[in-house]
Parts: structure tokens; sequence; C-alpha cells
């Protein structure tokens, strides 16, 4: 996880190069990699940033909510250092993040080494032709592959359950692409309309990958004897489940589970976690709080109301002080 926070330091001031040696972190794959494609390494880092505020997003009523720790170069803390369904997650989402940031960039003409997709052209559908750019989701995921697998190399479990979640993040973003379209002909009308395929939005993918963190199939390590030494590979921990597929995302320790602060685990606890005082979920009082109980407190926030609209154009509000209860964790 080292190489996630080192990425981060990767978007230089404008018209300043980037030094791929002065990364710190980087294994000598990465750093090759780095020099052979340097001017799309700051969309590899916007990547990793999207995918970071992705989690958490997807994790802001969670007991673990996706912390970052600043000035540390591993980001996450030691919460990465154990096999667990948080690790896949954020494996997958970063991995999701890299190739996507990348795939816009190239859309938008930011790099020379790499543009529009020509390949998925096909035959046209019924009333329209392609037309625009189609985004290279291909280029974006062989960037994402070659420089986030470089360090799972190594023939034990970890390596393995990595590269899988990793393959996981991208294959979600290839198979979330879209048609999308543009009408053409005097006052909008459709008399043409030119399509390319598209990305989604980078939440679809998130809430894509939640669903798969949620139903993350548990696994098991076995080791064989190889030609090479001992190997380690992962199987299903139960027959009677479906094995996971190259959209899945595995793990094979369980979680702490993060209502202590435990420098260990890497928890930070959810003391003084705003909760939900109406929700049943994991982000209502009782469980976010972990049975500890929860402390309200008033808060005034001033808000724009009585808005009138103005023939025309514009709109005028008054100033509300409005009373909020605030619920935090003890």
């Amino acid at each position: 996880s080292s190489h996630l926070s080192s990425l981060l330091s990767l978007s230089p001031p404008p018209f300043q190069p980037i030094l791929c040696g002065s990364i710190p972190g980087l294994v000598p794959k990465q750093l090759r990699f780095c020099r052979n494609y340097v001017e799309i390494m700051p969309s590899v880092a916007e990547g990793v940033k999207i995918g970071i505020q992705e989690c958490q997003h997807q994790f802001r009523g969670r007991r673990w909510n996706c912390t970052t720790i600043n000035n540390s170069l591993a980001i996450f803390g030691p919460v990465l250092d154990k096999a667990t369904r948080e690790s896949a997650f954020v494996h997958a989402i970063a991995s999701a993040g890299v190739a996507f940031a990348v795939t816009r960039s190239c859309a938008e003409g930011s790099a020379t080494i790499c543009g529009c997709d020509a390949r998925h052209k096909g035959p046209p559908g019924e009333g329209w032709k392609w037309g625009g750019c189609s985004e290279d989701v291909e280029f974006g995921s062989m960037v994402s592959r070659e420089f986030a697998d470089a360090r799972e190399n190594r023939p034990d479990a970890r390596s393995a359950m990595n590269r899988q979640n990793n393959e996981a993040g991208r294959t979600s973003l290839n198979d979330n692409m879209f048609l999308k379209c543009k009408c053409h002909g005097l006052s909008g009308s459709c008399e043409v309309k030119t399509c390319w395929w598209s990305q989604p939005d980078f939440r679809v993918i998130g809430d894509y990958m939640k669903d798969k963190y949620d139903s993350a199939s548990e696994m098991v390590v076995e080791k064989h004897q190889e030609f090479r030494g001992w190997v380690e590979t992962l199987r299903p921990k139960y027959n009677y489940f479906k094995p996971p597929t190259d959209t899945d995302l595995v793990y094979y320790e369980t979680s702490p589970n993060f209502c202590d602060p435990n420098p260990e685990t890497g928890s930070f606890g959810t003391r003084d976690r705003s909760c939900n005082l109406t929700s049943h979920g994991i982000d209502g009082c009782d469980l976010l709080c972990c049975g500890r109980g929860h402390n309200t407190r008033t808060e005034q926030r001033k808000e724009k109301c009585n808005c009138i609209f103005h023939w025309c154009c514009y709109v005028s509000c008054q100033e509300c002080t409005r009373v909020y209860d605030v619920h935090t964790c003890k």
C-alpha cells in the first residue's frame, strides 16, 4: 500500500517535470514505467486520489470510514497489512481510479502517447453513427495493470489476492462502459445522432464495488511445491458458494471490529463520530457506536430560505438560522 501515498506526491506544480527517482517507495518496474510514461503519471496520481475519495464516500457511515493518515508512507496505516475485505476494496477502487483517470485524460487529449479508441467501432446501430471520442479503457487498464500490479509478483497468497482485486476494479470499469450520444440537426432535432463509448461517473463504479465488498468471497490459503519452490494459491473457503469470478473481491483474514482505537490494526475507533439516530443500519447510533451510547448537542446553521424568483432572471433569498440535533458516539 505504500505506493499509494508515494503516488499522491506525483502532482507537481504546473510546468514542472516529474522526477520519477524522487518518488519514495517505487519498485524498479514502477520506476521504469514512470520514466517511459512520465506524461501520464499525473493522471495516475489523480486516479489514486479519485479512488480514495470514493472509498471515503462509500464508507462514510461505516465503523471503518477509509481514514487516511497524513505524513505517512502507509497512507491507510496498518489497515492494509491484513488480507481483509477492507484491503480488497482499497486495492480494487484505487486500481479502477487509475484506469479511469488515465482513460479520461487520454480522451481529453492531454497526452501524446494515447488518445481515442478506434478499435471498438463495429457497425453503427439504427439511426446513429459513430462520432466523438470513444474512451480507450483498454489503454487506461493497461497502465493501471502495469503500475499497480508491478509489486504483486511474489508467489504468496497476498500477491494473489491483490492481483485478483486490482483486476476486479479494472474489470468493473470495462463492464460499465456505455454508449453516449449527441443529437444533430435543426434546433436539436435528432436527424443525425453520433455516439461514442464513454466511462460512467466514477460514483457508478464506487457503488458497484461497494456491492462487491458486501458480497466478497472468503478464501483459504493453500501451499504447493513447484519447481521454483513453495507457491501459495487461494481457493474458496466454502464449496457451496459459487467460486469468485473476475469481477469479485476476495480476502482471507477477518476484519477487526473497528469499534475501539487500536494502533496495531489501524482502527481509530468510532468515538466522536456522528451517527444517525433514526437509522437501524450500520450508520445508526446503536451499531456505529458499538453499544456505547451517544451524546446529543444542538447546532445552529445558517441557511437560505423564503427564496423568491424575480422575472427576469434572478433569485433573492433571506437567511434563516435553523437548529439541528447532532448525535455523536460516546
